[in-house]
């Protein structure tokens, strides 16, 4: 069973709004064995609408649409969709009732604009919104259902959770789409893929490998597609193990998560603290570990000791080191590190010290040199890693990379 979103707004083309609703909707849909072939996004036009429509049906037998349901001139798709159908519009009680309430609660009365919410396409099934005012449709002919929805995030959630994915579930006989994911660190992806390919070759055709690489990072992928549920996921299993006696020494989870989690939950469980002494990363590190919620149970904090003054009385680096080897050096960030260590409550800490571009490498020392120092005081560990040109590319390769140094640091305690 496949399906196809089409999210409509001029703003999405322009750039000015991200389009959020299609990711959580494709998520949604594998959950409950409904497979994304294509997601569109389209202009506020009732030829596109309509073309798209033509277009979507050849392929599927689900499109969903969202975006274009509000009671101002530029939203059209209501009209446009309903024409395509052959479908009158009419003034659905129930509608305007909710629309009615929903304005009153929030101390305004009801406009003409509001009450043309509860026009409706004739014979098809309303979808309330029971966060806003423009109901959500589901029209069906010939097996093929169309759904439009509104685009407002929270009120596209609440009808799909209340209303859309229980009904496609009794609606479609669909199959399991099982997936699993691997976190896999300190490998590139050309390396991974020559170490892993007599396995990867092997792999059987059931189930399909995809390689996510990001900065500093790869995720990789497993799916498979079926009416027996356990068989698919223990036939992903035995994938997984084989890929364990090839690479174990990479795997950093067997989820799809971030590096972060993965070690607050080593923290957490050991009943450390840790710091962070930041130069070229300039708080990124520091900045992942505190989004995450409870960080303040085992992240002390950072000193972000950008300019060699900071680094030499915040951190107490000798200024002796940064004359004799510079500030981009091994010397340099194991002294980050060790004056890190001496601040009370951290017991392990990272250091970086780098070069992040676009300018102030130089032949000895080209953009994208990182020195990177984990331990605590008995113990610390140091790498030095060439990256890329990029600036933003660097700060976020190094800030994983070293919460990956740390993460394999701590676990062996």
């Amino acid at each position: 069973m496949k399906a196809e979103i089409v999210t409509i707004g001029d703003e999405l083309l322009i750039g000015q709004v991200v389009d959020t609703n299609s990711t959580w909707l494709a998520t949604q849909l594998n959950q409950i064995g409904i497979a994304v072939n294509r997601i569109h996004s389209i202009s506020d036009d009732a030829a596109e609408i309509k073309s798209i429509l033509d277009d979507v049906k050849k392929r599927v037998n689900l499109v969903i649409f969202t975006g274009g349901l509000g009671p101002t001139k530029d939203d059209i798709s209501k009209k446009a969709i309903a024409e395509y159908f052959n479908l009158e519009l009419y003034e659905n009680l129930q509608v305007l009732e909710q629309v009615r309430q929903f304005i009153h609660n929030r101390g305004f009365s009801m406009n003409e604009l509001n009450r043309q919410q509860a026009l409706v396409p004739e014979n098809s099934r309303v979808m309330i919104n029971q966060k806003g005012t423009a109901p959500g449709m589901w029209i069906e002919k010939d097996g093929f259902v169309c759904i439009s929805l509104p685009g407002v995030p929270y009120e596209m959630k609440d009808i799909m959770i209340q209303d859309g994915l229980p009904a496609l579930k009794k609606y479609f006989d669909t199959p399991f789409i099982v997936h699993r994911t691997i976190l896999v660190h300190g490998i590139s992806e050309s390396q991974l893929a020559i170490r892993v390919e007599a396995w990867e070759d092997a792999i059987p055709k059931t189930i399909k490998l995809a390689y996510l690489p990001s900065p500093g990072r790869i995720r990789l992928r497993f799916s498979s597609v079926g009416k027996d549920k356990a068989a698919l996921e223990t036939a992903i299993l035995e994938q997984i193990s084989a890929l364990e006696q090839l690479i174990p020494e990479h795997i950093v989870a067997y989820e799809d998560t971030n590096i972060e989690i993965v070690l607050s939950q080593v923290l957490r469980e050991k009943g450390l603290k840790m710091g962070t002494a930041e130069s070229c990363t300039g708080g990124r590190i520091a900045s992942k570990l505190t989004q995450l919620p409870g960080s303040s149970e085992w992240y002390a904090g950072s000193i972000i000791a950008y300019h060699n003054d900071l680094k030499t009385k915040l951190l107490q680096v000798p200024p002796t080191l940064i004359d004799e080897h510079g500030a981009v050096s091994s010397q340099v960030a194991e002294a980050m590190l060790l004056g890190l260590l001496d601040k009370p409550p951290i017991e392990v800490g990272i250091a970086v010290t780098g070069i992040a571009g676009p300018d102030g490498g130089t032949n000895e020392k080209p953009v994208g040199t990182v020195w990177i120092a984990v331990g605590n005081k008995k113990e610390q560990m140091i790498e030095h890693f060439q990256l890329g040109t990029q600036r933003e590319q660097n700060i976020e390769r190094a800030s994983v990379i070293a919460l990956t140094m740390l993460w394999n640091f701590v676990k062996q305690f």
